[in-house]
């Protein structure tokens, strides 16, 4: 943005060059402070911060991130759930965690009180999700309950039997005849098919 500097000067510096030149080039870097302070400012909440901002937070909360999996919107909403793991807890709680990490709806938390079961049931895909979701339950959980995963099953599975032989000849003797590496251990005829 030109004539940042130039509109505070009176005007019959307007018409010299070396002032209107001037303007330009500190105009540019007053635009350059400006954004570096924006960013500085974005920097100060998870859910704006940059780059830079998300790795030092992440150093200090010692978490291992791997930017070639983790995207930057999961190393966020990591870094959130990690911030807002502090007791106390609840069932509603946990619930609200792992919809923030895995995504609403895609997790069911159920407790048994007279067994003292704490089901988690969710089916996750992503290595770096699943591990925050262990970290969340690991942490949120009293250590009278005990911890289940479970993991919906709606494939069906078809199961397919075959049946084959095949005749197996061993080609070495252990009366000294044999020289390793000669032959193959075993050799293998072709496969017949039985059923």
């Amino acid at each position: 943005m030109a004539n940042r500097v130039l509109k505070h000067l009176p005007e019959y510096y307007h018409v010299i060059d070396d002032f209107r030149r001037l303007d330009e080039t500190e105009s540019i870097e007053l635009d350059q402070l400006r954004r570096a302070v924006d960013q500085l400012f974005d920097d100060q909440f998870v859910i704006t911060a940059g780059l830079q901002a998300i790795k030092r937070r992440e150093q200090m909360l010692g978490i291992q991130s791997d930017p070639a999996i983790e995207t930057l919107d999961f190393r966020r909403r990591r870094l959130l759930n990690r911030y807002q793991t502090r007791p106390p807890f609840t069932i509603r709680y946990l619930q609200q965690q792992l919809d923030l990490v895995v995504g609403k709806g895609l997790t069911i938390v159920a407790v048994d009180p007279q067994t003292f079961m704490l089901t988690v049931t969710t089916d996750i895909e992503n290595a770096s999700v699943f591990r925050e979701a262990l970290h969340t339950i690991n942490t949120v959980k009293p250590v009278n309950l005990i911890y289940q995963q479970q993991t919906p099953l709606q494939l069906e599975i078809d199961v397919v039997e075959r049946i084959s032989r095949m005749q197996m000849n061993w080609n070495y003797k252990l009366d000294g005849s044999w020289e390793l590496g000669a032959e193959p251990f075993i050799t293998l005829d072709t496969e017949v098919i039985v059923k």
